[in-house]
């Protein structure tokens, strides 16, 4: 059905990308290179500070490093613009009977662009890094399409929210900051319990670079259960968002 829709509003949604991909390096003197320079900054600052306390055990820290930054950089770019996207094109949808999840559609093919570009740059760092190239660097398709799938379905469920609460972009930048810490994102969960190492798994974001850094660090590919587990939290949260909008969708106009 959205494929459908995509089609029919084929033009519309095309420049909405564009306007969207433009208007964030608006009047920027580097432009679109900040989508590489940025990450990287952060990378070099979490390497700078962290390598000291946590690097001297773990292999290949700074690919270590970039899987983390990379993938939560991903995803908290695609949630917080996601989230704002009704808001921000309210003065289209009030006024053009159109679907409105065509504005967090084109939120995150932006995002998506963007990752792209610092995956190319994580690939050269891995080559620098004499990290072996293998098959299974193929396998890393799946992660980023669970990832972005779920990226849409928090967008579902958080732009919706906005539009009732607008207190909740305040309550994402914490969780956002403490997700982060629980992501093992510097650090590595070796040193806790099974128990705890467990718990770390109910951390959707942490099970997307995990998978990551099986691939690229360690060269093996994770257990069919942990493919599993990652597909139905995608899935949960996938079919929240699309239950929400369906329910919801036609009283955004009473609240925008």
């Amino acid at each position: 059905m959205a494929v459908n829709v995509i089609q029919k509003y084929g033009f519309l949604f095309s420049e909405l990308v564009k306007r969207d991909f433009k208007k964030k390096y608006k009047r920027t003197v580097l432009g679109m290179t900040w989508s590489v320079l940025s990450p990287l900054l952060t990378l070099f600052v979490m390497r700078l500070v962290f390598t000291r306390f946590f690097g001297q055990n773990i292999p290949h820290y700074t690919i270590y490093l970039f899987c983390g930054n990379l993938i939560f950089s991903y995803f908290s770019e695609s949630t917080n613009q996601g989230m704002a996207s009704l808001m921000s094109n309210a003065g289209i949808f009030t006024k053009v009977n159109i679907p409105k999840y065509l504005f967090l559609l084109s939120k995150n093919v932006q995002t998506l662009i963007n990752f792209g570009l610092t995956l190319v740059v994580f690939l050269v760092f891995c080559i620098l890094d004499q990290i072996v190239f293998t098959w299974k660097f193929l396998l890393l398709l799946y992660p980023i399409v669970c990832l972005m799938l779920f990226n849409i379905g928090l967008g579902l469920i958080l732009s919706a929210l906005f539009v009732f609460f607008r207190d909740i972009q305040y309550l994402w930048s914490v969780f956002l900051q403490l997700l982060m810490y629980l992501s093992a994102i510097f650090y590595t969960i070796d040193r806790y319990s099974h128990t705890t190492q467990c718990l770390f798994l109910l951390n959707p974001v942490y099970l997307f670079i995990r998978y990551f850094r099986k691939i690229v660090i360690e060269a093996s590919v994770p257990s069919i259960w942990f493919h599993l587990l990652m597909a139905f939290d995608v899935a949960v949260v996938l079919g929240i968002g699309c239950f929400i909008y369906k329910k919801y969708h036609m009283k955004f106009l009473y609240y925008v």
